[in-house]
């Protein structure tokens, strides 16, 4: 499926221009890169929200531009911090049949079996460098982790095989293990906690009771 976004050419100039438009609901961007200078452009935010929302960050996008068809990934983007509003977003042209490298989620599926028996499972790697071609670009890469046990772990290596792309991330890298609960050892050490600042509290309230007694 090839997702359209229609854009035009913007000037940089004046500075309130830029305003009027962001109130307008565009957003601000430039394309640059395969056979295309780089070009300031303006567009219906709410159009790319919809593509990337629906078909993830890596999406392939076909900017229409000029009554011309460039096709590009989002490389870069700067969104409002309070209203996530798209403010500038940066397109790479891209060549159809030349590999790119970017990152894809990893989402972890599946019920483990350690955590089934009283483990959790803690995961420490969200993405992974793929390499591939733009139509071949993964949304993101799931990973089973149904057969881990308590002590068990998964590293990129583990990552399925696919023959449209590349993992480049180095196979060791670890993404997620499932391990041993912990909240008896927590109730303890509060317990424990607890029962000090108790002492703490008869050892002082002892204290003052001595030193009252010596002003006597």
């Amino acid at each position: 499926m090839t997702n359209k976004l229609q854009v035009s050419k913007r000037e940089l100039r004046p500075r309130s221009l830029r305003t009027k438009l962001r109130n307008e609901g565009k957003a601000l961007g430039v394309v640059y890169g395969y056979k295309v200078d780089s070009t300031p452009i303006v567009f219906d935010e709410m159009d790319l929200r919809k593509i990337l929302r629906d078909h993830g960050d890596n999406a392939l996008i076909e900017l229409h531009f000029d009554g011309n068809k460039i096709n590009t990934l989002v490389h870069g983007s700067e969104t409002n911090p309070f209203t996530n509003f798209y403010q500038h977003v940066e397109f790479m042209a891209v060549k159809m049949d030349e590999e790119t490298e970017v990152e894809a989620d990893i989402v972890l599926v599946g019920d483990a079996k350690g955590v089934k028996e009283g483990g959790y499972l803690a995961q420490s790697l969200y993405k992974v460098t793929v390499a591939a071609t733009p139509a071949n670009i993964p949304e993101r890469i799931e990973l089973d982790v149904s057969d881990l046990e308590i002590g068990d772990s998964v590293t990129v290596a583990d990552l399925p095989e696919d023959k449209s792309y590349t993992i480049v991330s180095e196979p060791d890298m670890h993404i997620a293990s499932v391990n041993e609960p912990v909240a008896e050892e927590e109730e303890e050490t509060e317990s424990e906690e607890g029962s000090t600042e108790e002492e703490a509290s008869e050892d002082s309230s002892e204290e003052t009771e001595e030193s009252t007694e010596d002003k006597e």
